[in-house]
This record gives C-alpha cells, structure tokens and sequence, in this order.
C-alpha cells in the first residue's frame, strides 16, 4: 500500500511538468554546445563550492524527484510509458536550468558537465531495450556530485 501511494503522489508531483517535449530540451542543449561539458565526476571540486541561484535550486530539486522515482523503474514497478514521462520532467528542469540560471564561466562548465548526464540518462530510459540501470546510476552520482561542487542551503534539507 505504502509502494501504491508513494507512486501515486510521484506521479501527481510529475504530471504537471510534461509539457515540453524531448527535441526541445535537445535543442536547449545544443544552444550550449559551445561550452566544454566537463564529466561531472572530472570537475574538480573548487575551493569554495559555487553559489547558486533559484532556477538553478528549484531544476535541481526537479531533477531529484525525476531521478529519485526512476527507482520504481529499475524495480520493475513502473513501466516504460510512465518512466518516460518521468524523464521528461528531466527534460524539461535542464531546459528551464539552461533558460534561466546564470553562473560564472567555471561553475557553468561544471553545470553542464552534470546536465549533460542528466540528459544521457533520460535519452537512456526513453530507446534502452532494457532499464539502463547504468546510466540511471551515472544520474545518481551528478545528483550526489552537485552539493560537493554547488552551495545550495537547502539541498540536504529537501531530501528529508
């Protein structure tokens, strides 16, 4: 029951953000080809983690509950039509990151180092054959790489 109602206000949570398709939040990223893409675990940790601002907080945030529900996909309790709408909420949080945030040129590559894993992953989930419990995982670890790299008060808080 516990499983049914945590699935149940995941989706609720995700289904407002499906609007916006996958081609556009390619397109987003595409506009930021220009910037070198770091792999998120290659960017060095700077001295003092960089500070963020709220487009960057709130996608963040987004991306966790998308990434943090993938976990029903990998245990087989959701099937690949709601999995992709999840990812789309991926999608459309790195869209809104590139649109709105605004950071220093090194705190920007290092973004994009973990954005562009972000949209690996989903891309993964949407043509795999298979759960690509790989690239899902590779999604873990930039969400677990961007406190070490990002001063956001509040991001351990909202994993409570």
């Amino acid at each position: 029951m516990r499983r049914t109602i945590l699935l149940s206000t995941s989706t609720l949570i995700l289904a407002g953000a499906f609007s916006m398709q996958p081609a556009a939040a390619q397109s987003a990223h595409e506009a930021h080809a220009a910037h070198a893409h770091a792999p998120a675990a290659a960017a060095p940790a700077p001295d003092q983690r960089w500070p963020t601002d709220a487009p960057l907080r709130e996608g963040m945030r987004s991306i966790r509950v998308a990434v943090q529900a993938l976990e029903h996909y990998e245990h087989g309790h959701m099937g690949i039509a709601q999995a992709s709408s999840t990812v789309a909420l991926i999608d459309t949080s790195v869209n809104d990151i590139f649109a709105n945030c605004r950071l220093e040129p090194d705190a920007d590559v290092a973004l994009h180092g973990l954005l562009a894993r972000f949209l690996a992953g989903a891309e993964a989930v949407r043509t795999s054959q298979q759960v690509p419990v790989q690239e899902i995982a590779g999604m873990r670890s930039a969400l677990a790489r961007y406190p070490q790299l990002f001063d956001d008060p509040a991001w351990n808080a909202a994993a409570d």
